[in-house]
């Protein structure tokens, strides 16, 4: 699959992280006039606070963006996709809820790249350039990991045709309770690997490929087997890569666990670019240093896999999913997931009282870019409360990514197939793993 410059470059932008972006400011900001903009002064804080850390040598993007001379043949192409809002990419709407993750630039920003490049690019005086940031040595965005577990064989992957999801059993060999806040997901062949999740499985499973594990859906499927298939999807991820993804990243007194003697399971979306490949993807993972006080769970608010079922031509087939809580709560992260026929999603609140409120909402929703939010602020569930979760698929000829807008689309994995997943993390209120701890000694 071919990435272009405005692909990595954006994704470069996303992958930024939540503690390297600052949300958009509608604070007055100074912009220097076209005459007097220059990187050194001007544009070096920009790149540095919001692309850098994935444009410099060994990242995913393909140029360094770490001085001048580096920038400077980018200028305009930079400014294109800058001042046209394709860059970074965000599409939570403004007016529901905060994230501390928002990758917008300010207009004050905005408007400072493209006075420079106005002008000239002019390089600036030296003395005016900011400290440039410095990146681990090991490439893993939190320096070197307590623990990296690869992959135990090569995934071997054809020149052409579909390849179906792989699934591939890594043992832990943990001999205790690991409790995890920072995971990455490193691709051995970045240029095969579509998307990983890898999701904890509890008790011993023999390493290596998992064969026959797929997730079609039988459309003659009974109740009971709906049952089960509706729960299989309910599988717990621990970190996924993909496009706009970002790495597990928890606050402090916030972990995942990961039980003694546990598997972690890849799930590998391969595709094949016209040369026959090999990858063996690894993942590195970051113990809590300090007292975890509450287990970060993640959930898929997922609508029935029998019920999606988009009629050819539909232009704007709604699909809903919901969860009801039995606990008090609090929510911390959302990420939409749906394939190329998705078309918007909305994540709302409904209280115990009949109340609503909209939690996030994603009018133009984006299968290039699987971008995660993470709440500014811990949002309160109380119990009883449910989540809804609305989305729409465009099946007509009009969405210029739709690859067959003439047949009934159904749910599967494959990218022409189609889904629908409010993912979402959260911490139970009455939880308190340090009194447990505690009273365990």
């Amino acid at each position: 699959m071919k990435r272009s410059f405005t692909l990595f470059f954006v994704f470069s932008l996303a992958l930024a992280g939540w503690f390297y972006l600052q949300p958009a400011s509608d604070a007055k900001e100074a912009v220097p006039s076209a005459a007097a903009a220059t990187f050194s002064k001007d544009v070096a804080p920009i790149l540095y606070a919001k692309c850098a850390v994935c444009h410099h040598q060994g990242e995913a993007a393909p140029m360094s963006l770490m001085n001048y001379k580096e920038a400077r043949p980018w200028a305009k192409s930079i400014r294109e996709k800058v001042v046209s809002r394709e860059m970074p990419p965000w599409y939570a709407d403004p007016n529901h809820g905060e994230f501390r993750n928002d990758a917008r630039l300010t207009q004050a920003q905005i408007d400072t790249i493209n006075n420079w490049v106005a002008g000239g690019a002019k390089e600036g005086d030296a003395k005016d350039l900011p400290k440039a940031p410095v990146f681990s040595e090991s490439g893993w965005k939190f320096g070197q990991p307590d623990v990296v577990l690869e992959m135990t064989e090569e995934a071997v992957i054809p020149a052409d045709g579909t390849v179906p999801y792989r699934y591939y059993a890594i043992p832990t060999n943990f001999t205790e309770d690991k409790y995890i806040q920072f995971a990455e997901i490193k691709r051995g062949e970045p240029s095969v690997v579509h998307h990983v999740i890898v999701s904890v499985r509890d008790g011993g499973i023999p390493a290596g490929e998992i064969r026959g594990n797929t997730r079609r859906v039988n459309p003659e499927a009974n109740d009971e087997q709906r049952a089960q298939r509706r729960a299989a999807n309910q599988d717990a991820m621990l970190v996924g890569w993909a496009p706009g993804m970002d790495p597990l990243t928890l606050q402090p007194g916030n972990a995942k666990l990961i039980r003694k003697g546990s598997t972690l399971v890849f799930q590998m979306h391969y595709t094949a670019t016209g040369v026959a490949a090999k990858d063996r993807t690894k993942i590195g993972l970051w113990f809590a240093k300090q007292p975890v006080e509450k287990q970060m769970l993640t959930r898929g608010v997922t609508v029935d896999p029998y019920k999606l079922v988009i009629p050819a031509g539909h232009a704007n087939f709604e699909s809903r999913s919901s969860h009801t809580f039995t606990e008090d709560v609090h929510i911390h992260m959302f990420m939409p997931h749906m394939h190329v026929r998705g078309k918007d999603f909305q994540y709302k609140l409904v209280y115990p009282d009949g109340k609503e409120k909209i939690l996030l909402n994603v009018p133009k929703y984006d299968f290039n870019w699987q971008l995660t939010y993470f709440v500014k602020e811990p949002i309160a569930v109380p119990k009883g409360s449910r989540i809804e979760c609305v989305a729409h698929h465009d099946n007509s000829a009009n969405n210029k990514f739709n690859p067959d807008p003439s047949i009934v689309v159904r749910w599967g994995d494959q990218t022409w197939e189609e889904m629908m997943i409010g993912w979402i993390d959260y911490t139970i209120d009455g939880q308190n793993l340090k009194l447990a701890q505690s009273a365990s000694k």
